[in-house]
């Protein structure tokens, strides 16, 4: 298996299996499965391969009924970024940066956290978090604020200086996590 960054050859590859055999409840696409990844890594204690499967296609019943080329493929490229995001975690923090997902508006290219954040909160629901520090709180709550539809209301009353802050917090909150429980 290679090691380090996946290429954005191998991105695309991700995100197309995931749309191709994602349902509903699935992980989106590759931006969201980095955040699911960083949560997990982050989280109390470690999820077994087989519970992270069933998150990433939704659930048990829909995993996919795939060739064993693409099934192999798969597993690698999601092991080798999630060890890709242990390592900068860990060993190499200043290189840690969310694989947020891009979007052009207008000739404007626009950053989207969305699917990241809710891909975290996804991987904070699989562990119990409650023994959280106080003083992380509010680095969970900077992820959640986009991660969880309960707080998007909070978002749409932001000026637009408020919203870019907000979206500046979350690498620094994932990383301020991370230190919190050993990495898994």
């Amino acid at each position: 298996m290679q090691q380090g960054p996946l290429t954005a050859e191998e991105l695309e590859w991700l995100d197309n299996i995931l749309a191709q055999y994602g349902t509903d409840d699935a992980v989106l696409d590759a931006s969201e499965l980095d955040g699911l990844l960083t949560a997990l890594l982050s989280s109390p204690e470690p999820v077994s391969d087989e519970r992270l499967q069933a998150i990433i296609w939704g659930g048990e019943n829909n995993l996919p009924l795939w060739n064993e080329t693409d099934q192999q493929r798969f597993t690698e490229l999601v092991t080798q970024h999630q060890n890709d995001i242990a390592e900068r975690l860990k060993e190499y923090p200043e290189q840690f940066e969310p694989l947020f997902g891009t979007s052009s508006e207008e000739d404007l290219e626009v950053t989207i956290v969305e699917e990241w954040c809710i891909g975290y909160m996804k991987g904070v629901a699989l562990s119990d978090w409650s023994a959280l520090p106080d003083h992380l709180q509010p680095a969970l709550h900077a992820i959640a604020l986009h991660g969880k539809e309960e707080h998007f209301s909070e978002l749409e009353k932001m000026t637009a200086e408020e919203f870019e802050q907000s979206v500046e917090a979350i690498s620094h909150a994932a990383l301020e996590l991370a230190g919190n429980w050993p990495l898994h």
